[in-house]
């Protein structure tokens, strides 16, 4: 049996939740060819919504959980649309990851890294991606990470 995203992030101590459904008039993902692309992600976990502000009242650790937890429930949606094979994925291209930050706070690459560490920790190599860290002023729900992804896949058969 090959392995799947699930059991990979299994082994990292995660659980793999199911796919949410989109918040509004669009779609979680969409292929194109080879490539899928994963809309935003809020950072949840266990079906809450991590709220707040890095910078103003969230640390930078707490925020890496956040962008940790976002990073799962994009690999939640690659998982709906791959099946849940590892091996689909050839390569994770991009990250654009969106920090609800205070105005003078300037460390969201390294709230960021929540999410690059658990992608390369899921996929290998071909987990390194290019990647924005942006802060922004809120994200939906009042979420303190959102994160969008590109995924390139292995050819449909």
């Amino acid at each position: 049996m090959s392995e799947t995203i699930a059991s990979r992030l299994s082994a990292l101590g995660h659980r793999l939740p199911a796919a949410s459904a989109p918040a509004a008039n669009y779609v979680s993902t969409v292929r194109t060819g080879n490539l899928l692309v994963v809309s935003g992600q809020i950072s949840t976990r266990n079906g809450v919504v991590l709220t707040g502000v890095v910078g103003a009242g969230v640390s930078v650790e707490e925020g890496r959980v956040a962008a940790e937890c976002a990073a799962i429930s994009v690999l939640s949606q690659i998982g709906a649309a791959t099946g849940g094979a590892l091996t689909a994925v050839r390569r994770v291209v991009r990250l654009g990851v969106y920090i609800a930050s205070a105005p003078d706070f300037a460390k969201q690459s390294e709230v960021a890294n929540g999410a690059s560490d658990l992608v390369v920790g899921v996929f290998g190599e071909a987990g390194r991606h290019a990647r924005a860290a942006v802060g922004v002023a809120a994200l939906p729900a009042g979420a303190t990470v959102e994160i969008e992804a590109l995924v390139e896949l292995e050819p449909e058969a």
